[in-house]
């Protein structure tokens, strides 16, 4: 899609969908929407609708980050503690090391 063909209320409105679209556990939507509109929001000459535009890229890049920083997080707890938590640990594992022979 081309956005230069596409009202300003039309790009409003997809950058809210995408926004949205972000907290039903979908941040890769987070990360289309900051990629897709970051020219709309800084770049490009004011309009009306760009600050609204800006605000949802940057809360956007914001959730993106924190998504990331939990995943993050998660990958290291389990990776360096999933032994210690018995079945849970192998229960919530796709495949489980067979160990030294």
């Amino acid at each position: 899609m081309n956005l230069g063909r596409v009202s300003n209320e039309e790009k409003l409105e997809l950058c809210r969908k995408y926004y949205r679209g972000g907290f039903a556990l979908l941040p890769f939507l987070w990360l289309v929407n900051v990629l897709w509109f970051f020219r709309e929001a800084f770049v490009v000459q004011p309009y009306g609708e760009q600050q609204q535009i800006r605000t949802y890229v940057r809360r956007s890049a914001l959730g993106l980050g924190l998504w990331g920083v939990a995943l993050g997080l998660w990958v290291g707890l389990f990776q360096s503690q999933r032994q210690s938590w018995g079945a849970l640990g192998d229960y919530l594992a796709f495949t489980l090391p067979l160990g030294t022979p």
